[in-house]
């Protein structure tokens, strides 16, 4: 764990509600002189004889002014958010009277807190690990069922448990390894080898599995980029306003009506498909349609999912499946949908397309089989089914950690499959244990903290 950091010592203090009109707001103070500051602001009651944990109502006075009437919030350390003294101040909403109470404190001593410093501080004074720390951000930004239940998960201490139980029996390893090199003349083994292949086996697995949830980690956080596209009249647009339910597109009968992208977020089981409803892809003189054919094929490349949507009175067997061929040589993950089986009744088309394996049969118009592809899409993102209660990667800098443990695992095993002397086994130990430690923050420095953190909200 680090030393003291700069202006750690300091009071600090920040609106810990979002910014704008609102009837209440809570200004936060932590620091060793977090008290004395609201205490020379508040003349109704000397906080410093009251009990920690209290609520207190009075007024902010502030050059003999009353600036507001208040509930104020005792937290002393250690046993608040940020192992420090913390005082939370509940004020009326108005941003003048929080500016006006902010302007007091500073006054008074205090500092505006930087981005996420009170969960930095929350970390230095042992109160959260490095992880859990990252999660409370995750949580604040999280918009969906499955994004709030995986930060969640992580702020419990989920994955760090994992992290801190594989790392404390590497560091037993690594110890016994090197107290070896003390009696190397002896010839002696205090590590034994059995068990330590044993344990970097199973910590293999445990860390491929991790890396491998990153993707749906990635999807659960970040949602899916999903491309509406196919040809013009396709019903690319009727099938937007069916999945959203609301008159977002314009929808006609004359082709190349979408001229430009339009994108909309639909969430299907907690997991949020950024759509994007793009121009029919055909050749055209019309320059505003060719360029609204262009921003079709980059959204193609960007997209997470294709949804290729055909006319099925339209278009033959040999043609979709000359589409399919490209689609599978850009190695796009796209999913074939056929619309307008109203038209000619689904057991002909189905017979027609019959060579053609995946294909999902809907009619946008008549919302026939729509459910199907909404439970397609999950499918298609996820490869099976969700489960929140496992631990999920969803942190890039986490997840190029793991990569490089990994890395080091399988050095320490083919190290030993080649009877390599200890001191190198030792080598490959430790390298595993300090990207261990960067994710669980037992090994990191400042620089990386202050990246870490300049990402939360101000007042967190």
């Amino acid at each position: 764990m680090l030393g003291k950091l700069a202006g750690f010592d300091d009071t600090i203090v920040a609106v810990a509600t979002a910014p704008g009109l609102g009837a209440i707001a809570v200004i936060r103070l932590s620091g060793s002189q977090a008290f004395d500051i609201t205490n020379s602001l508040f003349p109704s009651k000397d906080l410093l004889l009251q009990a920690s944990h209290t609520l207190h109502f009075g007024g902010v006075v502030a050059d003999g002014r009353l600036i507001d009437e208040v509930v104020v919030s005792l937290y002393k350390g250690p046993r608040s958010y940020t192992g420090e003294d913390v005082i939370e101040i509940s004020c009326h909403g108005s941003p003048y009277i929080q500016q006006q109470i902010i302007d007091a404190v500073t006054k008074a001593g205090a500092r505006l807190a930087k981005p996420g410093e009170f969960t930095q501080r929350a970390f230095l004074n042992g109160k959260l690990d490095l992880t859990q720390a990252e999660s409370v951000a995750d949580l604040i930004a999280s918009n969906s069922a499955a994004s709030h239940q995986t930060a969640m998960q992580q702020m419990r201490g989920g994955f760090s448990k994992e992290l801190h139980q594989l790392r404390e029996q590497l560091i037993t390893f690594s110890a016994l390894i090197e107290l070896e090199l003390d009696f190397s003349q002896e010839d002696v083994e205090f590590a034994d080898r059995t068990r330590l292949y044993e344990l970097v086996t199973a910590a293999t697995s445990t860390i491929r599995h991790l890396i491998d949830s990153f993707r749906m980690g990635n999807v659960i956080k970040n949602g899916v980029n999903t491309a509406i596209v196919g040809k013009p009249n396709a019903g690319k647009s009727t099938l937007l306003n069916t999945l959203l339910n609301e008159n977002r597109a314009i929808v006609s009968d004359i082709a190349g009506t979408t001229r430009d992208t339009i994108e909309e977020v639909l969430n299907i089981e907690g997991i949020l498909f950024r759509l994007i409803d793009t121009a029919g892809i055909r050749e055209s003189d019309d320059t505003i349609e060719s360029i609204g054919v262009q921003k079709t094929m980059e959204k193609i490349k960007e997209a997470g999912v294709v949804v290729y949507m055909f006319d099925v009175n339209e278009i033959s067997a040999a043609d979709l499946q000359q589409q399919i061929d490209a689609f599978q040589a850009d190695n796009i993950n796209f999913l074939l949908v056929g619309n307008k089986t109203d038209i000619a009744g689904e057991a002909a088309i189905r017979e027609k397309f019959s060579k053609i394996p995946g294909i999902l049969f809907i009619s946008a118009k008549n919302h026939a089989h729509v459910d199907d592809l909404k439970k397609a899409l999950v499918e298609k993102v996820l490869s099976g089914d969700i489960n929140t209660e496992d631990t999920i990667i969803t942190n890039a800098r986490h997840h190029s950690a793991l990569q490089e443990v990994l890395k080091s695992l399988h050095d320490v095993k083919n190290g030993m499959d080649n009877g390599l002397p200890g001191d190198l086994l030792a080598l490959d130990i430790r390298r595993a244990l300090h990207f261990l430690g960067e994710i669980t923050g037992e090994v990191t420095n400042e620089d990386r903290l202050d990246y870490i953190f300049s990402k939360f909200c101000i007042g967190k």
